[in-house]
């Protein structure tokens, strides 16, 4: 849903699901759907329905939801790598907290154009044994704890294929540590250009 439902219904509605509050997530989902009249696609009405009813959840909200054929290219704009606002603290503290979170194989920021000061991005990638909604919470929580009152994580896995937001965000990132490499690049400061980071395969 990156991309078509707001930030800040977007990390609450992740937190939710990283805490396990599935009874709250049976409603507030296709709710908050119908309410932004987000269409969906009938792989994912069937993923949706497939986690609403393994919740408890009424099956007519699925229902209702608006129907797409295929998910459209992103209204956002992501800047070019290494014309934004550059390496700062948060993303030190990404970069230090990526080698020590289990599941954690690469991430990166991309910076979204925004009607204010652009918008972090957080790209995580993550292997096939990673708890991806506990990761991305964690790495929500993070980034609030930074004060980012609205945080954008986006925990990829190796297999599934990303979306068109996912790969605008994944073009326009730059990297803040992969394990591959086993280093990280040095980091620029706002103003001083920063490098462009290579994109990790993701299936």
């Amino acid at each position: 849903m990156a991309g078509r439902l707001p930030d800040r219904l977007l990390w609450r509605l992740r937190d939710w699901l990283s805490c396990g509050a599935h009874v709250a997530l049976r409603t507030a989902l296709p709710r908050a759907l119908l309410r932004h009249r987000v269409g969906v696609t009938e792989d994912e009405r069937a993923r949706l329905r497939a986690a609403v009813l393994a919740w408890g959840g009424p099956a007519r909200l699925v229902d209702a939801v608006l129907h797409v054929d295929a998910v459209g290219e992103p209204a956002a704009t992501f800047l070019e790598p290494g014309t934004g606002p550059g390496w700062d603290d948060t993303d030190l503290v990404l970069r230090a907290l990526a080698p020590v979170t289990e599941g954690v194989t690469a991430i990166r920021r991309a910076w979204r154009a925004g009607s204010g000061a652009p918008v972090r991005v957080v790209l995580v990638a993550a292997d096939g044994h990673a708890d991806r909604p506990t990761l991305a919470g964690a790495v929500q929580r993070a980034l609030r704890a930074r004060g980012e009152a609205d945080p954008c994580v986006e925990v990829l896995g190796p297999s599934a294929p990303p979306s068109p937001y996912h790969r605008a965000a994944l073009t326009a990132s730059e990297v803040l540590w992969r394990s591959a490499e086993g280093r990280v690049p040095s980091p620029t400061r706002a103003g001083q250009g920063a490098q462009a980071g290579e994109l990790v395969g993701h299936g």
